[in-house]
């Protein structure tokens, strides 16, 4: 039986794996290991606690960064956001790209602080352009979604970019994206297929589920049906629902199905290896 895709509309499908830019919320917090490594082995984290906050006090913006980590987590004492909140600002006003991010992430969702979009902005700002990756990721996604600045979308595709190019999965996964809508450069499915497949790689569920529309489509790549149910099935396989549905729509001869299970065996292989790296 020849294979057989019903009818898809690639913008909306896309809308439904997701449908805005990502950005890294608390469990983005960046503690310095100098300092927290050994936390977690200690039997008495209180000393550890105490220790740090010493240096903190003397004006050790790595310290504070990290004192800003253990309250922001309740890790050796309370959770506590405005004391994790004043850490953050200490070391951040010292220049500590680690606490700037994470000042921002505060900000942004008005823990420990007001929520102040523009505040969230400045931060991330001075973060990423000192080569901090989760802040380029986070400052591209307030500018695609209008948040504490005007709405730009090339200034968007610029941190993405930025953020891609280091390896982060979801910049990697906006920058596909915004090739695939067009949205702060021309539109390239072929580009789109690029960032998707890398983010897909180290396991991102919606890329993953993306790149089963576009070869199911065939945009940006030969329309190839096994591969398009391959994505499918791991994007399944990862927590997608929706890809199943998706996925049981192609209709696919025993060969062309022995080749898409082979073929998901390879990609599984694949995001291991890069969980491994």
């Amino acid at each position: 039986m020849k294979a057989v895709l019903l009818s898809l509309a690639l913008a909306l499908l896309m809308d439904g794996c997701s449908e805005e830019s990502r950005s890294v919320g608390h469990d983005g917090y960046v503690e310095d290991k100098t300092f927290l490594s050994s936390l977690h082995s200690l039997k008495n984290k209180r000393t550890e606690f105490d220790r740090i906050k010493r240096l903190a006090k003397g004006g050790d913006k790595s310290a504070q960064d990290n004192l800003g980590v253990m309250y922001s987590i309740g890790d050796g004492v309370p959770q506590d956001y405005k004391e994790a909140a004043k850490w953050f600002t200490k070391a951040a006003e010292q220049g500590y790209a680690n606490a700037q991010y994470s000042l921002g992430v505060m900000y942004r969702d008005g823990e420990g602080v007001p929520q102040d979009y523009k505040e969230a902005v400045k931060w991330y700002t001075k973060a990423a352009e000192q080569g901090d990756v989760d802040a380029q990721n986070n400052l591209g996604a307030m500018f695609d979604n209008g948040e504490g600045v005007v709405q730009d979308y090339k200034e968007a595709f610029k941190w993405f970019t930025k953020a891609a190019e280091q390896g982060d999965v979801d910049a990697q996964y906006n920058l596909g994206d915004m090739y695939g809508k067009g949205e702060g450069v021309p539109q390239d499915y072929k580009e789109a297929v690029k960032w998707y497949t890398k983010a897909a790689e180290q396991g991102d569920v919606d890329a993953q589920c993306n790149l089963g529309h576009m070869y199911g489509n065939g945009e940006g790549v030969p329309k190839d049906l096994v591969q398009a149910y391959a994505w499918y099935d791991v994007a399944n396989a990862n927590g997608q629902e929706k890809a199943k549905d998706w996925r049981d729509k192609i209709e696919l001869t025993p060969l062309q199905l022995a080749e898409a299970q082979s073929l998901y065996t390879e990609i599984y292989k694949r995001i291991e290896a890069n969980r491994q790296d």
